[in-house]
C-alpha cells in the first residue's frame, strides 16, 4: 500500500470512529467536502498544514496518521 492509501484510510478510520461526516472534517480543513473525499481515497496529497490539524483534530501524532508508527 502506498504512503496516500494507508494516510487516507487511517483518516477515514479515526473519522468514523468519533462519528464525524466528511463534510465536517472538510470544514476543518477549509476544504470543499470533494477535496476532502480525495484525501480519503488517497488520490491527493495534503500540506504538512492540514497534516498538522488533521492530528490535532484527532489527537494523534503525524507518524501515525503517515503509517510509519501503529502507536497513536
Amino acid at each position: 500500500m502506498d504512503l496516500l492509501t494507508i494516510m487516507g484510510q487511517r483518516i477515514k478510520d479515526l473519522r468514523n470512529e468519533r462519528k464525524l461526516k466528511q463534510s465536517d472534517m472538510a470544514k476543518v480543513l477549509e476544504v470543499t467536502p470533494n477535496h476532502y473525499q480525495k484525501i480519503e481515497y488517497g488520490k491527493v496529497n495534503i500540506s504538512a498544514k492540514d497534516l498538522y490539524r488533521l492530528a490535532d483534530c484527532f489527537d494523534v501524532s503525524v507518524d501515525y496518521l503517515l503509517g510509519r508508527t501503529d502507536h497513536r
